[in-house]
């Protein structure tokens, strides 16, 4: 699966946000926004073909995490992003 290529990620304040700029108009309700965490895992994933396996090496390789944390937080974070309508499977 990959990150839908025209997404942009942004930070507004203490958040991170998901930006569409294909859309013409912003429709509010479609607003995702990221924690620290998850900005950093957009970020490394961004342009690259990845799994849920490849999210869990970068929590455990990148934050003090056990293993059962980190694929429960990659199964979530898939989980939301598909939801979203942000990936291409």
């Amino acid at each position: 699966m990959k990150i839908r290529s025209e997404l942009q990620i942004r930070k507004v304040g203490e958040d991170f946000i998901i930006v569409d700029p294909g859309q013409d108009m912003v429709d509010m309700s479609k607003v995702f926004t990221l924690n620290d965490t998850a900005a950093f895992v957009w970020n490394e994933l961004k342009d690259i073909d990845f799994t849920e396996q490849t999210i869990i090496e970068l929590l455990l390789a990148n934050y003090d995490v056990d293993s059962e944390t980190a694929a429960g937080d990659a199964k979530r974070l898939i989980d939301e992003l598909r939801s979203g309508g942000l990936l291409i499977e």
